[in-house]
């Protein structure tokens, strides 16, 4: 069993990571980007390769890629915004959201 979505929420996190500018691209920020954003989709799990395959196909042929997109950006923004306590921005302890 597996939620396909995590793997378009990655493919497409790694596709505008550099798109928001002065954004932290580090582990703990990526996962805090891609948790934020898996936990405001509705799941689509899968129990065979074969529904893992057609169920893709259609999310990249749908509103599903666009939501997802639109989802990272807004996460992006929220993590560079505030990052997890204790972290160091990479571009100085003065630099805002």
């Amino acid at each position: 069993m597996k939620n396909i979505l995590v793997d378009l929420v990655e493919r497409e996190y790694e596709a505008l990571k550099d798109s928001v500018a002065g954004f932290c691209t580090c582990t703990p920020c990526k996962e805090d980007v891609l948790v934020y954003t898996l936990n405001r989709l509705p799941p689509r799990y899968v129990a065979q390769r074969a529904g893992e395959v057609i169920s893709n196909i259609a999310l990249e042929a749908d509103q599903s890629k666009t939501d997802v997109s639109v989802l990272l950006l807004e996460a992006m923004r929220k993590v560079k915004a505030q990052p997890r306590a204790g972290h160091a921005s990479p571009m100085g302890p003065d630099v805002g959201g």
